[in-house]
Parts: structure tokens; sequence; C-alpha cells
């Protein structure tokens, strides 16, 4: 993923982001870090296509977002895995079909279906709730499920907006080594959050964002990962 001299307005306001050049690379794991209200949902919405920079490019999977036609878009997005601040569950759908939808909207066969997500759905501690609907879900069950549901097919790039915002530490830590594991086999990460506790913890990357403006601060020495 490039991005080149970019930059965002909503409407007729000021810009929220303001000259952005930046490459990750194929199998990176960045924090994204910034005070609320620096852009850093922005800044993941432009990444998956969601948004269109008012100035700059952006490219995905070597391809230039602003030259490809709209129905290009769509195998695009389905090689990222997102997990929104809002969680977007289906309401009328269980546990186990909210994290099923991925794969088969992909084709994958339903025993296959079954047993990766009653597995994942076990790893994040959720083998009870198969059934529940999320209605009945607290935020910190309805964020593991949204969690499941973005990396269940194993994505190219998995953006990750406050992922460990309504869990306890330890489910933190725990949901951390899942999204490492997966960096491990390939998955590039870009994993938005407030909590300076779990960024020090590890020796990823931060981009951080202030006043509309990025900076990149390299992978530090030491840490758990």
């Amino acid at each position: 993923m490039r991005f080149e001299n970019v930059a965002m307005r909503y409407g007729a306001g000021p810009e929220v982001l303001r000259d952005i050049t930046m490459h990750l690379v194929p199998g990176s794991f960045h924090f994204l870090t910034g005070p609320s209200g620096a852009g850093k949902t922005t800044l993941l919405r432009l990444i998956y296509l969601a948004e269109h920079p008012t100035r700059g490019s952006v490219s995905l999977f070597d391809q230039d977002a602003a030259r490809l036609p709209r129905r290009a878009l769509v195998p695009l997005r389905r090689r990222i895995g997102i997990v929104f601040q809002d969680f977007r569950l289906v309401d009328h759908l269980s546990a186990f079909d909210n994290v099923a939808l991925p794969l088969r909207v992909a084709g994958i066969d339903e025993g296959r279906v079954r047993s990766h997500v009653t597995e994942l759905l076990e790893w994040v501690g959720l083998a009870d709730q198969l059934d529940a609907r999320p209605a009945t879900l607290s935020g910190g069950q309805k964020q593991r499920i949204a969690i499941a549901r973005a990396v269940i097919a194993g994505p190219s790039l998995l953006l990750a907006d406050e992922p460990t915002g309504n869990v306890d530490d330890a489910m933190a830590e725990r949901l951390l080594r899942l999204f490492e594991e997966m960096n491990r086999l390939g998955t590039t990460l870009v994993l938005a959050t407030h909590n300076e506790a779990l960024v020090a913890r590890r020796p990823h990357p931060r981009l951080h964002l202030d006043g509309g403006r990025l900076a990149v601060a390299p992978a530090r020495a030491g840490g758990s990962a």
C-alpha cells in the first residue's frame, strides 16, 4: 500500500489529513496512533478505498485506486479484513453466521466453514455463544466476533480500528497474539489504538497522526513480540 502526498477533507471543511506519504511493504505490522480527532479512522477508510483523497494518490496491491473502475474494487476489498470500531455485525445472524460470512462469500465448503469458525470462536473465548444474536451480547463479545470475522479468511491486509477497546487487558493481549500470528503468516497489519501500554510492549513501528500529518517511528528494540 502506497500513499503519495495524500490529503483529505470532507466537503468544504478543513483538511483532516494533509501531505501523507507512506509505503507499507507486504508482511509489515504498524500501530496507528494519535489523539482523538487526529484522523486515524479517515486514514483507514482511505486505505480500504471507502473514501477517495482530495488530492494525492493511493495505490493498493500495486494498483492505482484512482484508475480502477468500480467493479475492480470488489476483488481488491475482498483481500482486506476490517475490524470496525462500531462492529457492524449483522443483527439477524448468529455469532457463528457473522463470522462465517467471508468464507461463505468465498464459496468455501460448509464443512470447512464449520470447523474453522468453531475453532476461532473457541480461541477468542466465545465457544458458548455460537448461536447468540448480537443484541444479546456485550460490547466486548461483539468486538471479538468482529475480529474473528475480519481474520477468518486470512486476508492479505488487515485494518483494525481500536480492536481492543472493549476487552480487558488479558483478552487484549490474547487478541494481539492472534494478530501477530497472522502477521507471521504473511498478513500486513495496521492497528489503530489509544492503548499506549499495549504499543509499548511491542516492537512494531508506529504511524503517528497529529494535526493531520503523519510521522513514522521505527520499530523499537525489545518488546514481547
